[in-house]
């Protein structure tokens, strides 16, 4: 999987302009396509891909989402690409690419120092994508508000994993939880490192309270950086933090409960902050916000029922937050504005468009059976076993969640259109085809479940 998603690199380099887009996004979906071959060994606790690196029920579906959203990207990117030169467009793709090869190297690596150095390396071309193609001025200071947060928040991560090493003497990840537990270290020195290694990846996801770098990136990032940091690189947060937890499961359980405390609180008050946004793309990131401080407070509660269903929920908001980007592009390029005021009334001019709108907008409240409903089941379940004070927050995080979801499809679709909006260009077959490919699946998942649950 390794040498592929690299010959796909070095092919976005190699092709000629002229045959970049046809030849990248086929390319690229063939990878998508094989990728799926990783769910044949999905029940092996270690499947190796190459020297060094391995996959395993937790990293296997992250790999493929990786992958599998590589093509998508790229179909998403296409047209709003057409009037870039050439050159410009070829450093696009390689970006993108070389992004996916980072993110699948973090994934699966299993050396600790590595897992760094592929972590941080997935920072420079998301940078560039936001501050070269993005849609305004202020994308500038979206970048600097991104790299601030996520270099700050990595040094106690790079010190954490650098004094681990020293004291263990690996820096493999599957001998380094087997040695924290052999070895008899005091319960101060595991708490340390343990608070260290977490805030990188609390940054990253991120929760409440370190999410200001979020919407500005997303707000100001192209389509496919918005893809990409919604479905992907977000997740990067919750996979690094299952790893640690892992690693200092036991001496953690009452440090964590600050952190629960603020996760559990951080999902009502962004879920509050999106009813009112008028900007759709701000909605949309906050969501992604209320939903990582969701994933966080499941895995920061050290249950099998609270790891499950973050894993669930990171790979169904995913897809859904990725899909609701594409849309919100679609109407962008139609109306040149993503005020929710400005885009009422779609569905009497772009009719298909609005299905897929009450479709996602029905995965993102959590509507059954699909895969977010089960994953935010699993965490609500786990929360309220460790405090049934938790029942309360977390009911009205889910009634506001509903609130904001109906409320962007009925702004967005619903009441009479302005009068400059007499006359849009219709959806293209190709988008349908991106939204498909993004539902797909998700119909997947809610039929066999079992393809995103690791023991």
């Amino acid at each position: 999987m390794l040498s592929l998603s690299l010959a796909t690199l070095l092919s976005s380099i190699a092709t000629p302009q002229r045959k970049l887009w046809n030849h990248l996004i086929a390319l690229s979906s063939i990878l998508a396509l094989f990728s799926l071959t990783l769910l044949i060994s999905l029940n092996n606790f270690w499947h190796h891909l190459a020297f060094s690196f391995a996959a395993d029920p937790l990293s296997t579906p992250l790999i493929i989402l990786s992958i599998w959203l590589l093509p998508l990207t790229l179909l998403a990117s296409r047209r709003h690409l057409q009037q870039e030169p050439p050159s410009r467009q070829r450093i696009y793709c390689i970006l993108l690419t070389f992004l996916v090869f980072t993110l699948i190297l973090t994934f699966s690596t299993l050396d600790t120092i590595l897992f760094y150095i592929a972590f941080e390396t997935t920072i420079i071309p998301t940078l560039i994508i936001i501050t070269r193609w993005g849609y305004q001025p202020e994308r500038l200071q979206a970048g600097t508000y991104f790299l601030f947060y996520t270099l700050m928040g990595s040094l106690p991560l790079l010190i954490a994993l650098l004094n681990l090493y020293n004291t263990l003497s690996s820096a493999s990840i599957p001998l380094t939880v087997l040695l924290t537990q052999i070895n008899d270290m005091p319960i101060s020195t595991l708490n340390l490192w343990w608070l260290a290694s977490i805030i990188a990846f609390l940054t990253k996801l991120p929760i409440y309270g370190l999410h200001l770098w979020l919407p500005k990136a997303h707000v100001e990032a192209p389509i496919a950086g918005s893809m990409i940091l919604a479905a992907i690189l977000l997740k990067l947060g919750g996979y690094g933090l299952i790893r640690i937890t892992l690693i200092f499961s036991y001496p953690t359980s009452n440090l964590a409960t600050p952190f629960m405390i603020i996760c559990i609180w951080g999902a009502l008050a962004t879920s509050l902050i999106c009813i009112r946004q008028t900007d759709m793309k701000a909605l949309i990131a906050y969501s992604s916000v209320g939903h990582m401080s969701l994933v966080a407070a499941g895995i920061l509660s050290q249950t099998s029922w609270g790891l499950h269903g973050s894993l669930i929920l990171m790979i169904a908001h995913g897809l859904v937050s990725s899909a609701l980007f594409c849309l919100a592009n679609l109407s962008y390029e139609r109306t040149h504005t993503r005020t929710l005021t400005l885009n009422r009334g779609l569905k009497l001019l772009m009719p298909l468009s609005t299905a897929w709108w009450l479709i996602m907008a029905a995965a993102n409240l959590g509507l059954p059976p699909l895969p977010n409903l089960f994953g935010e089941l699993f965490i609500i379940s786990s929360l309220i076993a460790w405090t049934p004070i938790t029942l309360l927050s977390t009911g009205l995080m889910v009634v506001f969640s509903a609130i904001y979801s109906l409320y962007l499809f009925q702004a967005s679709q619903h009441s009479s259109h302005p009068q400059f909006l007499k006359k849009l260009n219709p959806s293209f077959s190709i988008e349908h085809l991106n939204l498909l490919l993004h539902t797909a699946p998700l119909l997947l998942l809610t039929i066999k479940p079992e393809l995103i649950c690791f023991s």
